[in-house]
C-alpha cells in the first residue's frame, strides 16, 4: 500500500469522525428542520468518506454516485418494515438504517455529497502531475 493511499485513508477516517461529530452536535443543539436536513446531508457525507476509504483512488464522480445511490437505497428500503423493525431493537441500527421513509432526505443526500465531489475534483486536479496521464 502506497503512502498516498495511507494518507487518503487516514484523512477519510478523520473526515468521517468530523462529520459524525457535527451531526451529533446539530442533533444535541438544534431541533426541527435544520437537525433533520443536516443529518441527511452529513450522513451522505460520511458515506462518501467510506467509499473513498474503501477505494482511495476512485474518481470523484463514481465515488459521489456510489454514495448517493447507497443513501437512496437505504432510504427507499425504509418503505419496507425491515429497517423499522431493526431500529426498534438497536440504537445502532436506527442510526444506520433509519426508521421511516422521508422524501425530503432523498433530496438532501446529494447536497451532502456534491461539495465533497467538487473538493475531491479540485484536489485531484491540483495534485495531478502534468507529465502523468489522466487516470480517470
Amino acid at each position: 500500500m502506497s503512502l498516498a493511499v495511507r494518507w487518503i485513508r487516514l484523512l477519510m477516517v478523520v473526515s468521517a469522525a468530523s462529520f459524525t461529530g457535527a451531526a451529533f452536535a446539530f442533533r444535541a443543539t438544534m431541533d426541527g428542520p435544520i437537525e433533520q436536513y443536516s443529518g441527511a446531508a452529513l450522513s451522505a457525507a460520511i458515506v462518501y468518506t467510506i467509499v473513498i476509504f474503501i477505494w482511495p483512488l476512485i474518481s470523484p464522480l463514481p465515488a459521489g454516485s456510489a454514495a448517493i445511490a447507497y443513501c437512496w437505497f437505504i432510504e427507499f428500503a425504509q418503505l419496507t418494515p425491515i429497517p423499522a423493525a431493526l431500529s426498534q431493537r438497536s440504537w445502532l441500527a436506527r442510526l444506520l438504517l433509519g426508521a421511516q421513509f422521508d422524501l425530503i432526505d432523498v433530496a438532501w443526500y446529494p447536497i451532502g455529497v456534491i461539495p465533497l465531489v467538487a473538493a475531491h475534483w479540485f484536489l485531484r486536479a491540483r495534485t495531478r502531475s502534468p507529465n502523468r496521464p489522466d487516470t480517470r
